[in-house]
């Protein structure tokens, strides 16, 4: 052997990075299960047993090319490259640019000689390009230059449909007693029962932990839900966890699909004429765009990014974030729950319902960002800061988004089911009925008037808070609603 070839768990795919080319008489492949990883912080085990069985699984398939494979366990990635280094009295290690700036520093003090990362569409200096160039950081430039450069959905440097965007179009509510296509269920083999006995876990069958399940879950998306997924994208409802979102996500941020398999099955599905361009659009808009944009955001604003805290939010992680019992709030109840079930929900209970409570109430966005990335299944460094601080909390003054995603009760209950079980009412700002999402939006807008009084997109917010006639009472409900929250009453 004359080189070591370390594979990250979120690189599980034979044609991309370190292990394109990669030689089965030459080449020894490195995976190691750190402790650092594995029990470091209180991940969900759900999330654990997917990164864990998908990684055992596909030293399993290389062993089965050929491959000579050290599967190892160690403290830190460090010690476990160390101990197969000694073993083989090999010095040389590559692997292809890892997906945090943490590794990526341990690597190179360890003289690792890392190779461009591939597992994107856009490589690190083309995005750093784009973001030098801009003024200020539109996801929506990026994903039209995307477009023309990739080719995808555009004639000429036109967009397909007329409109290089169909978000109006995809903004509707879930219909009543929704009942869609159910997703795939998949079985469990050895390698998954090991890896569930190991860390005291009942997996549920909803993740699939080989190359071959994530393909099948690519095509029951295609099959089933990619035409639905469009106009329902923004929806929630208690009638069906996923509506038709894909599910693809976990497979993409762990290797095992690529972004560019997802986007030719896209398109070809879209050819066909089965599937409308709003859902198109709209998908593969999360791919190239948002995907990519978070990818490159996270690399381009560099490790210090994470520790932003503008707004000065100081408040310790509410109860209710990892204990569903502690609020009587219906959305989020359902939504925690959800995540305890399988460790995710789709986008808008993500931003709209937990990223909006964490901002209007204030809490410490460094602890919530730790919460997110601990408990979703398709958490990893790079999707989380930049979405959390950027976007969810508004912690970094703006470098991303223009404004702040505060939503009161109304959203809530217009996009969902949640509201007409619970015990407050989105309409009431206050009063004990009130919706605390309503009276902490108003509150928080009060609070931060200051802020963001110059922000022309937030004029019409501004507007609202300024007719309030009871806004003092208002400010006595927030406060017993922050307290209750804290006591995980409310």
């Amino acid at each position: 052997m004359k080189r070591i070839i370390y594979i990250p768990f979120d690189h599980l795919h034979r044609n991309f990075g370190a292990l394109k080319g990669a030689d089965p008489k030459t080449d020894l492949i490195a995976l190691v299960e750190s402790a650092r990883m594995t029990s470091g912080r209180n991940w969900h085990k759900e999330r654990l047993f997917f990164l864990i069985s998908s990684a055992r699984h596909f030293a399993q398939l290389l062993q089965e090319e050929g491959f000579t494979v050290e599967y190892v366990k160690a403290a830190t990635t460090i010690d476990g490259l160390e101990t197969i280094k000694a073993k083989y009295n090999i010095n040389g290690v590559f692997c292809a640019e890892p997906s945090s700036h943490l590794q990526l520093a341990a690597l190179k003090e360890f003289d690792v000689t890392l190779i461009p990362n591939d597992f994107f569409l856009t490589p690190r200096p083309l995005f750093n390009e784009w973001a030098g160039s801009q003024k200020s950081f539109l996801m929506e430039s990026f994903y039209r230059a995307q477009r023309i450069r990739l080719g995808i959905l555009v004639e000429g440097n036109k967009p397909t449909g007329g409109a290089w965007n169909f978000d109006k179009e995809n903004r509707l509510p879930p219909p009543k007693k929704y009942d869609g296509p159910k997703y795939l269920e998949h079985k469990r083999d050895q390698i998954d029962n090991e890896v569930a006995k190991e860390l005291g876990h009942t997996p549920t069958t909803t993740w699939a932990t080989t190359r071959k399940g994530a393909l099948a879950q690519l095509k029951n998306f295609i099959d089933n839900h990619f035409a639905e997924f469009g106009p329902l994208e923004d929806a929630m409802t208690t009638d069906n966890w996923a509506l038709h979102h894909s599910l693809l996500s976990p497979y993409l941020n762990n290797g095992l699909l690529h972004a560019s398999e997802v986007i030719d099955a896209a398109v070809k599905a879209f050819k066909t004429g089965d599937v409308p361009i709003e859902s198109a659009e709209g998908f593969i808009r999360q791919i190239i765009g948002w995907r990519e944009y978070v990818n490159g955001m996270y690399w381009f604003l560099g490790p210090d990014y994470r520790n932003n805290n503008q707004l000065e939010a100081t408040r310790k992680l509410l109860p209710l974030f990892t204990d569903s019992s502690k609020t009587q709030m219906n959305c989020i109840k359902e939504t925690v729950t959800d995540i305890s079930n399988r460790a995710w929900v789709h986008h808008i209970p993500r931003l709209m319902l937990l990223s909006n409570l964490a901002l209007v109430t204030g809490t410490n966005p460094q602890e919530f960002l730790d919460w997110m990335r601990e408990v979703f299944i398709d958490a990893t460094e790079w999707v989380m800061v930049p979405n959390v601080i950027g976007m969810g909390v508004h912690a970094d003054g703006g470098a991303m988004m223009t404004k702040p995603y505060a939503a009161g009760g109304a959203y809530i209950s217009r996009m969902s089911n949640y509201c007409k079980p619970c015990v407050y009412n989105p309409k009431l700002r206050t009063g004990e009925d009130a919706c605390p999402f309503t009276t902490l939006y108003w509150d928080f807008l009060d609070r931060h008037k200051e802020t963001f009084a110059k922000n022309h997109r937030m004029s019409q917010q501004f507007f609202g808070l300024n007719r309030l006639s009871d806004l003092p009472d208002l400010k006595m409900r927030a406060e017993e609603v922050l307290s209750g929250l804290e006591k995980g009453m409310i």
